[in-house]
């Protein structure tokens, strides 16, 4: 019986270190899990700092894009705003300058312009001489020569004054021309004088030796008449200045 006792002692013993043997490999075990659990939270802060990075990274990031924005992006955005405002303003500038330079060009071609257009005669540059005619009758020929050195413009007409008359005579509108009459140094403009009507229809007739004919400029040109002088009524009339002596006087 001690025996028997003995062998189920060993045999509770081993059960039981073997039971407790089997307890450590569970206890073992749920350390390793917990430690597998641990790990995560462990993990956790390395993804907390693996996030720091990104963070730091974001922030680098920012930074690169920043100084990518202020040197690559912002230079050249700041280059191409340069350029483009530089190109407008240029372009604007130098159009402006361009327009202005034309305008000055312009307006100092318009004075060369006006400086080679021909200026008024006056009584110092133009010598006037009346001469009678046979034909047509009763008609004086005035012949107005440019003793100056430029090229000059006569008046219309002729607004002679015969002696004392206190007006001019009307001018034959049929005889203007298409533009004023010029006239170089050394040439003539020409104009018509009827004096008096041919069949004595004219009135207030009277005889005078002197001849005067204004210019624009003020100056006044005093013109000698043929020996004798003249004799004038109301039907005196002039005709426009005309480059042809024919023409002055076909009125």
């Amino acid at each position: 019986m001690s025996t028997r006792t003995a062998r189920r002692t060993r045999l509770f013993a081993a059960t039981t270190v073997a039971l407790a043997a089997l307890s450590l490999t569970a206890c073992e075990s749920g350390d390793g899990s917990d430690t597998g659990a641990a790990a995560p939270s462990s993990s956790a802060p390395a993804g907390g700092s693996s996030e720091q990075p990104p963070a730091g990274g974001k922030e680098s990031g920012n930074a690169t894009e920043a100084n990518g924005s202020k040197g690559t992006n912002g230079s050249a955005g700041a280059s191409g705003a340069k350029d483009s405002s530089g190109a407008d303003s240029s372009g604007s500038g130098s159009s402006g300058s361009s327009g202005s330079s034309g305008s000055a060009d312009k307006s100092t071609g318009g004075t060369d312009d006006d400086s080679d257009l021909p200026g008024k005669c006056s009584a110092t540059d133009v010598k006037i001489t009346a001469t009678k005619v046979s034909r047509p009758l009763n008609h004086l020929l005035l012949t107005a020569t440019n003793t100056g050195s430029k090229t000059c413009m006569l008046p219309p007409y002729p607004a002679a004054r015969f002696g004392e008359a206190q007006s001019v005579p009307p001018v034959a509108q049929a005889t203007k021309p298409q533009s004023l009459t010029g006239v170089e140094p050394g040439k003539s403009g020409y104009a018509g004088v009827l004096l008096s009507s041919g069949d004595g229809s004219g009135e207030n007739g009277y005889e005078t030796d002197t001849l005067t004919i204004p210019f624009e400029d003020g100056s006044i040109a005093t013109v000698a008449l043929p020996a004798g002088g003249v004799y004038v009524d109301t039907a005196l009339t002039v005709t426009y200045w005309q480059t042809d002596m024919d023409a002055a006087l076909a009125h």
